[in-house]
This record gives structure tokens, C-alpha cells and sequence, in this order.
């Protein structure tokens, strides 16, 4: 049984924080089991279920273990993490890894600490870096030995971001490299064998500017990322008429559709709809999704453009929702939960033929979930592509905040 004063026991919940110490400290006192535990009045004042309830409180698994490896207490996270946690039995029933098995064996015969990676697959992927200690048996009676903490730390979080910037860093250096090779490739080119000869000269100077505008679009849509990232954090307040906005994109995209043989059919409420948000922001959601409708649904010479307001049902307030749909060949079921990833094509050569970036649908994710909304997309083989963006209604009583 762990003992301790209440000093001790506060500490506890400090382990989120300061790892093992805070812990090292509640255990130091722990009696054997043969010897009988003093009064909780006498010590603490908390009995033994105030206690277990109070290490439940620590959200980081812990376990406590014997010289033989055998379970003696373990906190609810770790329970959580390992189901088949029994106290009395070896360790290595409910957690077989071995790379954490032969730290803790080792900490065992030779003590100190020692730490080992740990991770788990199912039913999420996360990692964890397992903390081994020897705990201090000073107070226990001279045969007794210590017992081992195995303090698990939630690594995955980090170990996602750190995955996401690696992931970053060389999506987006193959995506400069390429068409900095081909430009690179003409120059010589023109410095070379097409050194007098004009018509492979204009020929490749356009293709060369081509591949430019690719790269500009490329480091203005990171940057663009890079600053609704740093802005997630900032409430949007501005009331914005999201029917003005679309209808304004709509017009500037009018020559692109006609270029590409594309009708763009808007209907929905003509009143003004309006949600909080930064207009700037909302012009970009609708500029990227419409856009891709045009091009990627150009077969289907079609789009169709729908905003209407959403009564609140459910307890959710009153929404305002845009959709886009075109008609275009469609994406297959697999692709879609992975299209607002950074740089995800579901056609590689036909994105960069477009001119896309890979980077549309995860701007347009990151400003839904800075003005709180919800972002759908829905799509079969040969029946298009719906895109549905609903977003918090402002309110019909605050239109002399509108900045549409």
C-alpha cells in the first residue's frame, strides 16, 4: 500500500508535469504487504480508496512492479493502455515488448533508471517513451526491496508533428525541385544547341515561365498555410455576407469556366447570409473550391452552386451552408478521407497539369476549423464531386457589421 502525508500525495498530480520525481515521492513510504498500514488518520487522513482515486487523476500511465516484475499498482491510464493489467501477476502478461521487458529486467538486477520507446498500433498508432526507476527504500525494513516505476510518457503527439514536418519538408522540396530542374534544363539548352535557334527559344522561354508561376503559386499557397496556421488561435468577429463573397468569386472565375466550356448555376437564398469570419479568408475557401470544380469536374461541363441557411436542430445553432458540385469523373471512396492532406493527389499529373499545389483542400480545412465549421467532401466514380462547407451563422439582426 502506498503511504505518505497529503504533501506527498499532492505531488502526485505534479508526475503530469515532472515525470517520475513527483511519483518517487508518493512510493517512498509504501509498506510491504506483511506489514499492516497505519490509520488513515493518523497519517493523511485520505483512506486507500481516496488514494487510488486521487492516482487515477494522473492522466500519464504508471505502473508499479516488484523485484519479480509482478504488478502491484497501477494507475486507470494504465489500465487503459494495457487491459490485461492484473496486480499480483508478471508484467510481461499484459505488455509484451520486448525492448521494455529487457529494460526493466536489467533496472531489476542492476537498478538506477533506464528508459525504452514503447508503442502501440491498435486501435489508434501512438508512442511512448517508458521512464524505468528504482524507487528509494529508505523507511522499509532492511530485507525488503525496492520496488520499479515504469512511468509511461505520451510521446505521440510530438512524434506526429515531428512526422508531419518531415513529411513537409520533403513534399514541398520535391515539389520546388522539379520545375526548378526544368528550368535549369532550358537554360542550358538555350545557352547551348538552341543558342540561334528562335523557334525553340519562345517555345522554351513559355514553358519556363510556366514552370515559374508553378513554383510562385507553390510559395504563395505555403505562405498563405503558414499564416491561417498563426492565426488559428485568434476568435473571428467580423460579420461577413457569405452570399456577396461567392457571388463576387463567382464572377472573377466567369472567364475560367468560359474557357473551359463550364456553366456555373448558382441558387439559394438571395438575402444576405451571414456568418463571423474574415472575409479575406472566406474569399479564399470559396475561390479554392469552386475553382476545383471547374477544372477537375470540366467533362461534366456543370457546376452548381447552393447556399442556404440551416435551422438549428440538435442543439447545434443556426449555420449557413455552401455547397459546390460538379459532374465531372469523380474520386474514388479510398481518396477521400486523405484530400486534405498537404500535397495529396489523387491524380499526380493531372493536379500539377491543372496547376494545382496539393495544397488547396488544406487551406480551405485549416480556415473552416479557425470559423468553427465543418468541411464535407462527397464523391462517387462517374457521378462528380459535392464539396459542403457549413459554417456558424452570424445572425440576421447584426447586418450593420456587414463588410460585403
Amino acid at each position: 500500500m502506498i503511504g505518505g502525508d497529503l504533501n506527498l500525495w499532492l505531488a502526485a498530480l505534479a508526475a503530469v508535469s515532472v515525470g517520475t520525481a513527483a511519483f518517487a515521492l508518493i512510493a517512498r513510504r509504501r509498506q510491504p504487504p506483511h506489514v499492516p498500514s497505519a490509520p488513515a488518520s493518523e497519517k493523511t487522513g485520505l483512506s486507500d480508496g481516496a488514494r487510488d482515486a486521487l492516482l487515477d487523476q494522473i492522466p500519464d500511465p504508471l505502473v508499479l512492479v516488484d523485484h519479480q516484475a509482478r504488478v502491484i499498482k497501477a494507475n486507470r491510464a494504465a489500465r487503459a493502455l494495457l487491459p490485461a493489467l492484473q496486480v499480483h501477476q508478471p508484467l510481461s502478461f499484459a505488455l509484451r515488448h520486448p525492448d521494455v521487458l529487457e529494460a526493466l529486467n536489467n533496472v531489476i538486477e542492476a537498478g538506477g533508471a533506464l528508459t525504452a520507446d514503447f508503442s502501440q498500433r491498435i486501435p489508434v498508432e501512438r508512442q511512448f517513451e517508458v521512464q524505468i526507476t528504482v524507487l528509494d527504500a529508505t523507511g522499509q525494513p532492511a530485507k525488503a526491496r525496492p520496488s520499479i516505476l515504469l512511468f509511461f510518457r505520451d510521446l505521440t503527439a510530438a512524434w506526429r508533428i515531428e512526422r508531419m514536418r518531415a513529411d513537409f519538408v520533403a513534399n514541398a522540396s520535391h515539389e520546388l525541385r522539379t520545375p526548378l530542374a526544368s528550368i535549369l534544363g532550358f537554360i542550358e539548352t538555350l545557352q547551348g544547341p538552341a543558342r540561334n535557334d528562335p523557334a525553340a527559344r519562345e517555345r522554351f522561354l513559355a514553358i519556363m515561365r510556366d514552370q515559374a508561376k508553378r513554383m510562385t503559386r507553390l510559395i504563395d499557397d505555403l505562405l498563405s498555410l503558414a499564416r491561417i496556421e498563426m492565426r488559428a488561435h485568434l476568435p473571428v468577429t467580423t460579420a461577413v455576407d457569405l452570399n456577396a463573397v461567392v457571388t463576387q468569386v463567382c464572377r472573377a472565375l466567369e472567364p475560367l469556366a468560359q474557357e473551359r466550356s463550364v456553366t456555373i448555376a448558382i441558387s439559394g437564398s438571395e438575402q444576405p447570409l451571414r456568418v463571423l469570419g474574415d472575409r479575406d479568408e472566406l474569399v479564399r475557401v470559396a475561390e479554392n473550391v469552386i475553382e476545383n470544380a471547374i477544372k477537375y469536374g470540366e467533362s461534366g461541363q456543370k457546376v452548381e452552386i447552393e447556399l442556404r441557411q440551416l435551422d438549428a436542430i440538435e442543439g447545434r445553432m443556426q449555420a449557413v451552408e455552401l455547397s459546390v458540385r460538379d459532374y465531372g469523373p469523380g474520386i474514388a471512396s479510398e481518396h477521400l478521407p486523405r484530400l486534405t492532406e498537404r500535397f495529396y493527389r489523387v491524380d499526380p499529373t493531372a493536379s500539377r497539369q491543372q496547376g494545382g499545389t496539393g495544397l488547396g483542400l488544406a487551406i480551405v480545412k485549416h480556415i473552416v476549423n479557425r470559423h468553427g465549421g465543418r468541411l464535407a467532401i462527397e464523391s462517387e466514380r462517374g457521378r462528380g464531386t459535392t464539396v459542403r462547407i457549413i459554417l456558424p451563422n452570424q445572425g440576421r439582426t447584426a447586418g450593420a457589421g456587414c463588410t460585403a
